[in-house]
């Protein structure tokens, strides 16, 4: 019965991570016609503090309502945004809407770890989370792609209405299945409670810190890597469709097996060191690119998604071999990574492009990546 709800979470992953890829790409060109390019990441800003303030109390909503009831809440809720961002063109209701629908998406992710959690064993962890990652990973993947066909001219409300229509059988596959989910008691700890329980969990905290640090990359990557494609290097949105697919190929390829390297044979230290020399020096290497060429581009981001693809599935198999289903103070703190690094993230890409020239931001962003080796050189492996 665990392994059939496994796969069935799997695709829940998988339909959820499509109403958050679809647009995750083409957001920031969108919010383009409402407000100004520097303002942006403020937004992004705006979205993560909120998904903070509902993450702290998150394991008090799952104590009071259950997290069926939640999550089906949430995913309502990015119904209803997606709807409005497709088809509104009132910038007083698309700004805020927009940041609804952000911060929802963070928080939701929380209910199908607590879901995936019930049905795991300590034993299989990266393998099953290696699953759930990959199969999650294929809406990343398939979305420029998606993107690149459906966006001709700038007609946006396609993407957005197609991430809708994904939520549909979201929600009735989870009321097939998890309407008589029974919650554990879960710990319900204050926020400053847990993050000195936290700091308490050494290792936990370092790969708590590499995880922000990865959201951080992805957070400068997701919002500035497509205007710098279209804006500066002056390629259409069907060949960038093209060069992201291409970048998110070892998302798909990778994980699976790394969870398994790290379940059988190696741990997950070797690997995130490794991983975050990748990530840094092809990181870097991108401030010098200048050539418009696909190949060229294709290349060096999908090495970098090679070294990002590594230090989720690692830090995931990490995190999760120290929790269970019950810390869901704790887990619900991993999931602030995200936004964590969404306040600050954009916060100081915006600072750094008022003083050096944009294509710089890469390189800044590479020396950052390459310190989170203080915190994977001192974790201790599970093996």
């Amino acid at each position: 019965m665990k392994k059939k709800l496994r796969s069935v979470i799997y695709i829940l992953g998988l339909l959820g991570a499509l109403t958050i890829s679809l647009p995750g790409y083409i957001n920031s060109s969108f919010m383009e016609q409402f407000v100004p390019e520097k303002a942006i990441g403020i937004l992004y800003t705006i979205s993560s503090i909120l998904a903070i303030i509902c993450l702290t109390f998150a394991p008090r909503i799952l104590r009071k309502i259950g997290n069926y009831k939640m999550v089906i809440a949430l995913f309502t809720t990015s119904f209803i945004s997606l709807i409005i961002l497709a088809f509104s063109q009132n910038p007083i209701i698309i700004i805020p809407v927009f940041v609804i629908y952000i911060t929802m998406h963070v928080i939701a992710f929380l209910n199908l770890d607590i879901l995936l959690e019930e049905q795991s064993n300590d034993l299989e962890t990266g393998n099953i989370r290696g699953l759930y990652l990959t199969i999650s990973n294929l809406a990343w993947l398939t979305s420029p792609f998606l993107v690149g066909l459906l966006l001709t001219n700038g007609d946006y409300w396609k993407i957005y209405g197609l991430a809708s229509l994904m939520v549909i059988p979201f929600i009735l596959i989870l009321f097939t299945y998890f309407r008589n989910f029974k919650d554990p008691l879960y710990t319900n700890t204050p926020f400053w409670k847990t993050l000195k329980k936290l700091t308490r969990m050494k290792d936990v905290y370092r790969i708590f810190a590499l995880r922000t640090m990865l959201q951080f990359f992805y957070s400068w990557m997701v919002i500035y890597s497509p205007i710098y494609l279209h804006k500066y290097i002056g390629l259409d949105w069907k060949t960038i469709g093209l060069i992201f697919t291409i970048m998110l190929l070892p998302f798909v390829l990778f994980q699976l097996p790394l969870g398994i390297i790290a379940d059988r044979l190696y741990g997950e230290k070797e690997i995130l060191n490794i991983a975050i020399i990748i990530i840094a020096i092809t990181t870097m290497s991108l401030s010098f690119i200048t050539s418009n060429t696909i190949w060229v581009w294709g290349a060096l981001l999908f090495i970098t998604r090679v070294g990002a693809s590594s230090i989720e599935i690692m830090t995931e198999t990490y995190f999760f071999k120290k929790v269970s289903e019950k810390d869901a103070d704790i887990i619900s703190f991993f999931r602030m990574s995200r936004p964590i690094a969404y306040v600050f993230g954009p916060a100081l890409a915006s600072l750094t492009i008022l003083v050096i020239d944009f294509r710089f931001i890469f390189l800044v962003l590479g020396i950052i990546m390459l310190t989170g080796l203080r915190y994977s050189l001192r974790i201790e492996d599970t093996r």
